[in-house]
């Protein structure tokens, strides 16, 4: 497991309007203010390995051009090359400026060589995730992992990718097992009820975002509801790519978008939003 730890940093959360405004303390007198905020979460699935037969060449471009009309906060990403994260990091910062963009990636791991799996271009293969920060000394920690469970019969071994500024928002990819709905779930629980909660536990809570490409439906078995714990809200694009987020977020409303084919799957943005209260 990857644990990068950025201690001095001249850039804090911006993005996650989830974070903006903390809660009053317990027991306080103070007058109180609320103030709502709101999370745009956009999930791609880029197929850009080069190997895959819905592979096209132009996803990254047509990703970038999603990114630049729907100006998101935070954007998941799965089936892509290291090299792809750059670029479409760059993107995201054209959309949002005056606010530093941080990116990271996790690389799938190759059974067979034991090493990570590449795209044919020769760069890892993987899954990454964007955020929008501020200008403000802030902490941050990347974690990400392979999962225990795999499908052996397949060289792919998924991994999953996070997030973390404590007291703000755990954000959260992954791209899980396509052979196997069981493994699938297997992996989705695994990150819901060990990972997430072992990070939060060492690092403080924050209110959690999972988007990412689940090979999981809410209509076919086994269904993904039963990956899902008691406090998170779940929506979909309708097959296989979902978000899910703790209930102290609303999931108010989604959308697809069209990638005009140059992946197999459309882009899914939600709309959550957080009202806090805070000493007034």
């Amino acid at each position: 497991m990857a644990d990068r730890r950025y201690r001095t940093v001249r850039r804090a959360l911006a993005v996650m309007c989830l974070i903006a405004v903390g809660a009053v303390p317990a027991g306080s007198s103070a007058a109180a203010t609320t103030q709502s905020a709101a999370l745009r979460v956009l999930q791609m699935n880029l197929c850009n390995s080069g190997r895959a037969g819905c592979y096209t060449g132009r996803s990254v471009t047509a990703a970038a051009e999603v990114i630049s009309a729907e100006a998101p906060d935070v954007v998941s990403l799965n089936e892509i090359c290291r090299g792809d994260v750059a670029a479409l990091e760059r993107a995201f910062g054209n959309v949002h400026p005056g606010n530093p963009v941080v990116s990271a990636f996790q690389a799938a791991g190759d059974r067979p060589s034991g090493a990570v799996t590449r795209c044919r271009n020769g760069e890892p293969y993987g899954i990454g995730l964007l955020t929008r920060l501020k200008a403000v000394t802030t902490p941050y920690t990347v974690r990400s992992g392979i999962y225990p469970t795999q499908d052996v019969a397949d060289p792919e071994e998924r991994a999953w990718l996070c997030i973390h500024v404590p007291g703000a928002v755990h954000a959260c990819t992954t791209h899980l097992a396509a052979t196997s709905g069981t493994i699938a779930l297997a992996q989705c629980r695994h990150l819901l009820d060990t990972v997430v909660p072992a990070i939060r536990g060492n690092n403080g809570y924050a209110p959690t975002v999972l988007s990412g490409d689940l090979n999981l439906r809410h209509d076919h078995h086994p269904v993904v509801q039963s990956c899902v714990p008691p406090d998170y809200l779940r929506i979909d694009d309708g097959a296989l790519q979902h978000v899910m987020a703790t209930t102290d977020v609303t999931i108010c409303c989604r959308r697809s978008i069209g990638m005009r084919g140059a992946t197999d799957h459309p882009g899914l943005l939600a709309t959550l939003t957080s009202t806090r209260r805070r000493p007034g």
